[in-house]
């Protein structure tokens, strides 16, 4: 990590742990949001007005985190307005880095190596993790925002009319219900895998694995009425956040982060939610299975050996 804008260790997953041993997620470091007048959003500064060409996302394919934005980018039309710069996917001793790996990119435009020098170039003294995404302003030569929900907000009402309007991700008649979803899908099972991966002693891991299945099972049922998505017909912020979960959890998570009680195979409407997501215009782009097998496979603390299993065989895969 990063201390005082210097790298002073090895990157490793865990970043703090609560009494019981349990993973304790790094809190984002820069929170300012780009409106299209360039106004404060509901936390930062102001000054990041929506302009076609001053804004680059950075990103890793295996990261769900950085995914919801690629698929926020990718739903709302904004390819051509938010420029792109993929990392490589295996984690390095000093992080993400960028290079030459299939479906990765170097830094054109910031020539770093390292994510962590695109985080030193904002702030000198920087200490932290350096995560993805990043929302880079070309502009300033700063960084907008590392919190992958309100860049996905930002992308969805942040960039006005050089935005797809006919698409809303968070349609204000269900915003509150779309809120109270997330918080309950975040820690149980967005996190809730994490927490079981990267747990340090058996309470944790149990706890974690008791939640994220608990979830599942409640997701299972919730679909048993023929609904589409989670909330209707229509594709909201909620299920982008679900979907870069759900994608990532026979091939890495069952495995490799131990919640093995049942894999998504075996939950019928789940699976056919997933083949629904995959199908809408856009999602199935930012699903690099390579990368995220490659990626996740490659965290030391999990898998000394670095070996990268075969399997499973996908449906959605094939």
């Amino acid at each position: 990590m990063l201390v005082n804008g210097k790298w002073t260790a090895e990157w490793h997953p865990v970043q703090a742990k609560d009494e019981k041993g349990g993973f304790v997620r790094q809190t984002s470091s820069f929170r300012n949001w780009v409106t299209p007048d360039g106004s404060a959003g509901p936390t930062g500064a102001g000054g990041f007005a929506a302009e076609a060409g001053r804004y680059h996302l950075y990103v890793a394919l295996i990261c769900p985190w950085a995914s919801r934005t690629l698929i926020g980018r990718k739903l709302k039309k904004l390819d051509d307005v938010i420029s792109l710069s993929v990392v490589e996917p295996a984690l390095t001793d000093q992080g993400w880095r960028f290079g030459d790996y299939p479906g990765s990119d170097r830094d054109e435009l910031n020539r770093a190596t390292y994510v962590h020098e695109i985080y030193t170039r904002a702030d000198p003294a920087f200490t932290g993790r350096a995560t993805v995404p990043v929302l880079w302003d070309k502009q300033r030569g700063t960084i907008v925002s590392n919190e992958s929900a309100d860049i996905l907000r930002m992308l969805n009402g942040g960039f006005g009319a050089l935005a797809d309007e006919t698409v809303d991700l968070y349609p204000a008649h269900l915003r509150d219900a779309i809120d109270s979803l997330n918080a309950r899908i975040y820690p149980s099972l967005n996190n809730g895998v994490y927490r079981a991966g990267f747990g340090t002693t058996q309470v944790a891991y149990e706890e974690a694995v008791a939640d994220v299945f608990a979830m599942l099972d409640e997701l299972e049922q919730r679909l048993v009425d023929g609904r589409a998505f989670l909330f209707g017909d229509e594709l909201t912020e909620a299920d982008i956040r679900l979907f870069v979960t759900l994608v990532r959890f026979d091939p890495a998570y069952y495995g490799l982060f131990r919640t093995n009680l049942r894999r998504l195979a075996d939950y019928p409407r789940l699976s056919a939610y997933l083949e629904r997501a995959l199908a809408v215009p856009g999602v199935r782009e930012t699903v690099n299975l390579n990368h995220i097998k490659r990626g996740y496979y490659s965290i030391k603390a999990l898998n000394p050996s670095g070996i990268v299993p075969t399997g499973p065989e996908l449906a959605w895969a094939a």
